[in-house]
């Protein structure tokens, strides 16, 4: 399996990136096919499909949603067997009262915090390989 599994090199190459825009999370019982395409992320749940989409995309098409969040790449080439980042960063973020909503793609991991918060998360996720 490609990616790095040791956790410390994981921390101290982590160099996280602040994608810039504001992202929503909307629920649909049945995608159009364009936001199949615009979505940043998707993943169906037995109560209907979680799309993750750039905020104004949600509101072009009526979408409710409740939370305005940043979006936080971790730019680390992580495998998906790793053990212990994800745990490292959520309990870091949340020593701080910062919530993050996690999103693991092949290569990186995806981190979406409130939109207050995306200044203070970097501050955190950089530091991160310092501890």
């Amino acid at each position: 399996m490609s990616g790095e599994r040791n956790l410390q090199i994981l921390l101290s190459s982590a160099a996280p990136q602040h994608n810039p825009g504001r992202f929503v999370f909307c629920t649909v019982a049945d995608v159009h096919p364009t936001l199949w395409q615009q979505a940043v992320a998707t993943i169906r749940e037995q109560e209907g499909v979680t799309l993750v989409l750039a905020q104004d995309v949600a509101e072009a098409h009526g979408l409710k949603y409740e939370y305005i969040a940043g979006w936080i790449t971790l730019k680390v080439h992580s495998s998906l067997a790793a053990v212990g980042l994800t745990a490292a960063f959520s309990q870091a973020l949340a020593s701080q009262q910062i919530s993050c909503n996690v999103v693991a793609g092949y290569y990186h991991d995806h981190i979406f915090v409130a939109e207050d918060d995306v200044t203070q998360a970097m501050e955190i996720l950089q530091s991160l390989g310092n501890k």
